[in-house]
């Protein structure tokens, strides 16, 4: 089977549509990010399967029949998708009943965490430049 060449740009679109809206901050966008992901996969799994008749039984010969698991798999990946949607949908809406808007928030222990883990880097840099001089023969005579 060859590759149609609609099929790989509309996949890669979508993934990359997908991934910038993933990165937002607003729980809305990061929802259209993750239903655009889903259909992305879903058409990445619709080409890879052999294009053909129904593959039901007496309708065509075997070797005319289409590859069932692709479609099965689709079926799998839209409910999964859904299930997903309904759960961001229903964050996004209770965030905005609690915060006014749908946003993510910095968390504050993320923030003292980069604080520290900033304090320790000047410290280190700051023993090592210690350390430096030290080991300098200027120092040592």
């Amino acid at each position: 089977m060859t590759p149609n060449l609609v099929y790989i740009v509309l996949v890669g679109v979508l993934f990359a549509a997908g991934v910038v809206l993933l990165l937002e901050r607003s729980l809305t966008r990061i929802l259209v990010g993750v239903i655009l992901l889903g259909h992305g996969a879903n058409v990445l799994i619709l080409s890879g399967g052999r294009a053909g008749g129904p593959p039901i039984v007496g309708t065509v010969a075997d070797e005319e029949m289409s590859d069932p698991l692709p479609q099965a798999m689709i079926l799998t990946a839209i409910v999964i998708t859904l299930a997903v949607t309904a759960f961001l949908l229903a964050l996004a809406y209770r965030s905005r009943d609690i915060t006014g808007h749908d946003e993510v928030q910095d968390d504050a222990e993320d923030r003292r965490i980069v604080v520290l883990a900033e304090r320790d880097d000047v410290q280190i840099g700051d023993d090592q430049d210690q350390d430096q001089d030290q080991d300098s023969p200027a120092v040592r005579a």
